[in-house]
């Protein structure tokens, strides 16, 4: 149902596209056929290119072949091995046509070629669908990265995300907080209403979950079953609890009726929260592992709390 809802809500956007020529001329003629359309970036070598690609994240690079220095195969394969720009659409422009040329540039990566002198309708045409293929590309890869029932992000992109965010924390030196959260009794939950009322009531806390943790750096995740999780980057533990606190508290203010919880008539949380200022030899997993043991204690000590705990380096 989510899924449905994600799709005819998504916006058209107006595609970016960095043309990458040497000669002046050539980006002129190609910034004038296609700025209406776009918004256009350009780049006169390929070390500008590669420095645009990751500052700017075009949809589409126009890329001539023959350039000093780097030439547009070698821009191509550089941004293919980087994950922050293999995604990237490349279209070659090519002063004539030479099957072997095509032939690398297409076991390169790239999606299309086009000729000079530019026919400024086929060209039109070849990117407009190339940006129709590479929209409904991404809309496919959000889709896989979120929880088709609650709409947050999925284990998987928390798996993605962790690592990156671990990694920019210990290059800072700045602490990292995970919240661990579990819906108490939730077992108790679906018995008595129904698994389409335990639906609801995931929406609903995730929604709230949500709300609470806004900040737009921070992730949200739906763990597993009635898991979820937090990823607060250049958080410490104290701010880490107070927000978990207020995630716990705003549950409860939803008065969604748990008459079969044994420690409340609503639908309460319990979570763990635990802190660290990664380092580049730890593995990460000890700051889930630690939340997940804060988020056991709370619930033997009575479930609708909050425990944390700061994780030392030799942890």
């Amino acid at each position: 149902m989510f899924i449905d809802e994600y799709i005819s809500g998504v916006a058209p956007i107006r595609g970016k596209i960095l043309l990458v020529d040497d000669q002046v001329v050539n980006i002129k003629i190609l910034h004038q056929l296609l700025q209406t359309d776009y918004d256009i970036y350009m780049a006169r070598d390929g070390h500008q290119a590669i420095d645009m690609c990751k500052k700017v994240k075009p949809d589409i690079v126009l890329l001539d072949i023959e350039m000093p220095m780097l030439n547009g195969f070698d821009v191509c394969a550089h941004l293919k091995k980087d994950p922050d720009t293999e995604d990237v659409a490349v279209i070659f422009v090519s002063g004539h046509f030479d099957e072997d040329k095509e032939v690398k540039g297409f076991q390169l990566g790239a999606v299309d070629f086009i000729h000079k002198p530019i026919n400024p309708v086929i060209t039109k045409a070849r990117i407009k669908n190339q940006m129709m293929a590479k929209s409904q590309t991404d809309l496919l890869r959000s889709i896989a990265l979120l929880d088709g029932l609650t709409g947050l992000a999925n284990r998987r992109k928390f798996d993605q995300v962790l690592p990156v965010t671990w990694l920019q924390c210990a290059r800072e030196k700045q602490p990292l907080t995970i919240i661990l959260l579990d819906i108490d009794f939730f077992k108790h939950f679906n018995d008595t209403y129904g698994h389409t009322e335990g639906d609801t009531c995931l929406r609903v806390v995730a929604q709230k979950i949500q709300d609470t943790v806004n900040r737009p750096y921070d992730l949200v995740a739906r763990y597993g079953g009635e898991e979820f999780i937090c990823v607060l980057p250049n958080t410490d533990l104290i701010g880490g609890t107070y927000v978990a606190q207020q995630i716990v508290d705003s549950i409860v203010s939803l008065k969604i009726a748990h008459i079969n919880s044994p420690i409340s008539k609503f639908v309460t949380v319990s979570a763990g929260v635990s802190t660290v200022v990664p380092m580049y030899d730890m593995p990460n997993k000890i700051l889930v592992e630690a939340a997940d043991k804060q988020l056991y204690l709370a619930k033997d000590r009575g479930r609708n709390r909050v425990l944390g705990c700061l994780v030392e380096e030799n942890t």
